[in-house]
């Protein structure tokens, strides 16, 4: 019997990266005991409902890793990126986290994630090509 056919999809639906996210989270419990991961997501709408900035990532044994935070250009310096950040570092330590990760990219935000008291811990260099990823962290 021949090998399954593999396919490449671009774009993936939500719901086909939730199916594996929990598929993988499932994996991690049983691997590791530890199943208390929670989503952790804070949003600013503005007078229209609209999402004008947020941040998103989890919680899981005693860590949080925060995966996206933008604002929108209309927004910037105002002091919203540095809210949302302390809302989620506050959220994070009421559910028992002692460290914060997260990654950003050398044309993104390094200075902000600095000045906020992370720590450059790794970054990967020409990602993309000509700048880096460079990972953080902060004990909470």
């Amino acid at each position: 019997m021949p090998d399954p056919e593999i396919t490449i999809e671009c774009d993936a639906p939500a719901s086909i990266v939730a199916y594996l996210e929990d598929r993988l989270y499932e994996f991690n419990v049983q691997a590791t005991a530890i199943a208390d991961g929670t989503g952790l997501t804070a949003l600013l709408r503005d007078e229209n409902n609209e999402i004008v900035a947020g941040i998103n990532g989890h919680t899981w044994g005693a860590s949080c890793e925060i995966k996206q935070l933008w604002v929108a250009a209309s927004q910037r310096r105002r002091g919203i990126g540095r809210r949302l950040l302390e809302a989620a570092e506050a959220e994070a330590i009421r559910r028992g986290c002692v460290q914060m990760l997260l990654s950003t990219h050398s044309f993104q935000a390094p200075g902000f994630y600095e000045k906020l008291g992370f720590e450059r811990i790794a970054s990967i260099p020409n990602y993309p090509r000509g700048h880096e990823q460079i990972f953080f962290k902060k004990v909470l």
